[in-house]
Formats: structure tokens, C-alpha cells, sequence
């Protein structure tokens, strides 16, 4: 389901609230220097001259109905932590899991004025949870950008073939940098959580996807499987040749943890299951794995993971 280029969201989301591009780039601020998670300054923000601050972010579908006020997963109450969070980060490109269609005004909240937004939900238009892309428009152009559903039937929407029973989806955008002159493709994806055999496929077509895309990629997703130590990331990276940006970071900029804490404390021995790569060339001076709180509450049961990076 293509669109016209720079075309930002389709007719039928305009009712969230699309966010107009502002006219001229403005300056961007410097990154800040390694913060405390917990702190009210940011590990990465906004990016600088020719880095991009690259986030991946699984935001958590708001279960209404099902969770109560002061609940960890109630999202009226994670909503304005979700608002607050990347309102400090600023990242210059975002993909986003799980954000359904009434969630989207708190992401464009945090992003503020000067951003945009690209895909739709996963069972057509706005219905199901969006894998979508959120860029700076002050910055960047999207060229180009398309959805498709992973499964045998790519161009079906809802469709699920590979042994999964919740629909999955690829978001992905051509971007041009007004800053650098260079282009680039962000692929932003969510695999499955049960099916082995639809996250080894997924893999599979993103490869595909990366090595046809004859550009600079950068791909952010919630791959419900292990860095390091999966079928999956085999695909991508050890046998993909992918960058894993948190190993290949000039530096860290917090410390180890798993990206999946369910609202615990960080833990330095959990799974790394979000993940942003990158083709070889793209020059990776940062990563961190943020477990930003505020009053003690995180916005998600995800942590963002984010990178700043340089596209060749």
C-alpha cells in the first residue's frame, strides 16, 4: 500500500492530529553527555550537524477495561510518561510498537511541532496497533514509503500465514537528509511473541528488503527474541552483516539491561529483545538501553533503546 511521496499519513488518520513540518530547519541542540536514567535531562537528545538520534520504542497497547488507576500497565496514566519521555529525547527518527490509534497524540505530544508520522494499523486504516515511523520534517523528507504485512500475502491486509495468530507488519520509509544531501531507508517492525517460525521469516524478508533497498538502512523493531543468541538475529546480523549499534557504539551511555522489565527494576542479566540495526558504514558513535522513570512509574513495559548515528 504505497502512497504519494511526501505524503505523511494517509486521509483516514488526519483526525489524530497530523503534525505540520515546520519551514526552515532550526539549529539542533548538542547530544547531552551520559545521564542517569531517572534524571531530567537526556541520555541522547536532540541529535546535532549530520547525527541522527535513532529510537525504537515499544509503547504497549493500552488495555482499556482491563487495568485500574495506579496499575503500572494503565495507559491514561502512561500516557503523559510517554509525552515526557520523548519530549526530552527528541530522537530524529522513531519506530514505534504497539502504539494503537488513540495513542499516537501522546507520542506526537512528546515529539512536538516539526514532526511527522507514517503508517497505519495493522488490521487496515486505524484499527490494530501501529508500527509506525515519526521523523523531524524539519530535517528530513520522505520520499517514499510503504506497509506490508509479513506473511505469504504481504499485500493482504490482516494477513498472518507463517504459524503466528496476531498480525505483524513492516513499516518503512525513504528519507532524504536535508542536512547531509544523503539518503537513506528506516525499516520499523514488531515480530511475532509465540511463533518461532514467523519471527525466522520476518528475519528472512527484512534481509531481503535491506539487501535490495541499495541504500543505507537503519531497522528498528521489538524482534521478541534474543541479541546474540537467536535464529533472528542470526538472519540480520551474523549472518545478515547488520551492526548490532549497541555492539558496535563508539560508546554506552547506560548501562546493560533488558529491554523487557514488564514495569520491574532494570535487570543487567535480562534478554535484549529491541533492537536497532544498521548496514555496514553507518558510523555508530552512541547507544543506550534508557530506563527513564518518573515518581518512580515507567511509560511502558518496554524500554527504548536509542542510538546517534551517521549515515555515510
Amino acid at each position: 500500500m504505497s502512497t504519494t511521496p511526501g505524503i505523511s499519513r494517509r486521509t483516514m488518520l488526519t483526525a489524530a492530529g497530523a503534525v505540520g513540518a515546520l519551514g526552515a530547519s532550526a539549529a539542533l541542540a548538542a547530544p547531552a553527555a551520559a545521564q542517569t536514567a531517572h534524571g531530567g535531562r537526556p541520555v541522547i537528545g536532540p541529535a546535532r550537524g549530520e547525527w541522527l538520534h535513532a529510537m525504537s520504542f515499544n509503547v504497549r497497547y493500552d488495555r482499556e477495561g482491563q487495568t485500574q488507576p495506579g496499575e503500572p500497565d494503565y495507559w491514561p496514566e502512561r500516557a503523559p510518561l510517554t509525552a515526557a519521555f520523548l519530549r526530552l529525547e527528541q530522537p530524529t527518527i522513531l519506530g514505534v510498537q504497539e502504539v494503537e490509534f488513540n495513542q499516537l497524540t501522546a507520542v506526537e505530544e512528546g515529539l512536538g511541532r516539526g514532526y511527522e508520522m507514517v503508517g497505519f494499523g495493522r488490521d487496515g486504516g486505524a484499527a490494530g496497533e501501529y508500527s509506525a515511523i515519526f521523523y523531524d520534517a524539519r530535517r528530513l523528507t520522505v520520499t517514499w514509503w510503504d506497509q506490508f504485512w509479513l506473511s505469504d500475502t504481504p499485500a493482504v491486509i490482516g494477513s498472518a500465514t507463517w504459524g503466528n495468530t496476531v498480525t505483524r507488519i513492516v513499516t518503512w520509509a525513504r528519507f532524504h537528509d536535508t542536512v547531509t544531501g544523503r539518503d537513506f531507508v528506516h525499516i520499523n517492525s514488531h515480530f511475532d511473541h509465540q511463533a518461532e517460525n514467523a519471527r525466522l521469516r520476518s528475519a528472512q524478508v527484512v534481509r531481503e528488503q535491506v539487501a535490495a533497498a541499495g541504500l543505507p538502512v537503519v531497522f528498528t523493531a521489538d524482534c521478541n527474541a534474543a541479541a546474540e543468541a537467536s535464529a533472528p538475529y542470526d538472519v540480520l546480523v551474523t549472518d545478515g552483516g547488520l551492526q548490532d549499534t549497541w555492539l558496535a557504539a563508539d560508546r554506552r551511555l547506560t548501562p546493560y539491561a533488558g529491554t523487557f522489565p514488564n514495569y520491574g527494576a532494570p535487570d543487567p542479566d535480562g534478554t535484549r529483545i529491541d533492537w536497532i540495526l544498521a548496514t555496514p558504514g553507518v558510523e555508530v558513535r552512541s547507544a543506550a538501553i534508557n530506563t527513564w522513570t518518573r515518581d518512580g512509574r515507567y511509560p511502558s513495559d518496554h524500554t527504548p533503546v536509542q542510538a546517534l548515528l551517521r549515515i555515510a
